[in-house]
């Protein structure tokens, strides 16, 4: 019975196994090996070259740059998500004043509320980039043009100033994710028992204190998945798709905003080298690693259940 068993497991696990080490581990292995060739990627010869590649990388002061902004994204962009996904889906759920027969519950329209946060999620990564490149748009832009309207003759350059560039950035992706985990913490916080919070204010906690005491203990798991996963992103394809379509360059002005993926994008494809641009791979899938682990064992926390 047990060898039928075993045997019933691996039938159903052989073929995504297999489509797993194909499409997945396989590119990561040919994304090493061409790293240490000069590989350009337009033509199927190549010589191997040792380290050079990665010597190379280490000296390239665009790379440390990209690194740079790369970390930056990645630590701010989770921080300041997740703060205000926390505390909208907090007020839609919880924020409340008291009403009859409900002594927990949430801000008038939360139901609207919970759609226009998460309408950013309906529109492609791609849209939002194009919009808000008008919008910050020097001469002609809705922002500048608003600042204007309203007495300010000074207005920056934005996208092309670049100490505000990579910030802009990071203020679109940030308006464009935080609706899902407003929509995330609130069924979170849906199933938390009420009687958890109508027990505490009955013995004179504040809202404050419920959110830091009740809430985000019992939500602490959802919160270091969404974490990492907006670590990732930001690391990812959508930090990479927002600051090619709006960045100047794109990536500058003055490598402002190149982030790694971006140098990879363009190692590879602008600059004909291939061999280099997965040497920076294999760098951004060290830093995407290390940036998982670390935070998942900093967050790490004693389950709570209810």
């Amino acid at each position: 019975m047990q060898h039928g068993k075993y045997r019933f497991i691996v039938g159903f696990l052989v073929v995504p196994m297999a489509l797993y080490v194909i499409f997945v581990i396989w590119p990561f292995i040919q994304s090493i090996y061409y790293s240490f060739t000069d590989w350009t990627g337009l033509s199927p010869d190549f010589k191997m070259v040792g380290f050079d590649n990665y010597t190379k990388m280490l000296d390239d002061d665009i790379f440390w740059k990209s690194l740079q902004h790369s970390v930056m994204l990645a630590i701010l962009l989770p921080l300041v998500t997740l703060g205000l996904a926390l505390f909208f889906a907090f007020m839609l759920n919880v924020g409340g004043r008291r009403r009859k027969g409900a002594a927990i519950a949430g801000v008038r329209g939360s139901g609207f509320y919970k759609i226009a946060y998460f309408f950013p999620q309906v529109l492609s990564i791609a849209i939002v980039a194009i919009l808000f490149q008008f919008a910050f748009d020097p001469a002609q832009g809705m922002i500048n043009g608003t600042l204007k309207a309203v007495g300010f003759d000074d207005v920056p350059t934005w996208l092309g100033d670049p100490q505000l560039a990579l910030w802009v950035v990071m203020a679109v992706l940030v308006w464009c994710t935080t609706g899902f985990f407003v929509v995330l913490f609130s069924a979170g916080m849906a199933s938390i028992p009420k009687d958890f919070y109508e027990a505490a204010l009955l013995d004179g906690a504040s809202r404050f204190t419920t959110f830091f005491r009740i809430t985000l203990p019992l939500l602490w798991d959802t919160v270091q998945s969404g974490w990492v996963y907006m670590g990732i992103l930001a690391l990812g394809a959508e930090g990479f798709a927002i600051v090619h379509i709006m960045s100047v360059g794109p990536g500058g002005p003055d490598y402002s905003t190149t982030v790694l993926p971006l140098y990879v994008y363009q190692s590879a494809f602008r600059d004909g080298q291939a061999g280099y641009a997965t040497t920076i791979g294999v760098a951004l899938l060290i830093v995407t690693l290390a940036f998982a682990a670390i935070v998942m064992r900093v967050g790490r926390r004693e389950r709570l259940e209810f």
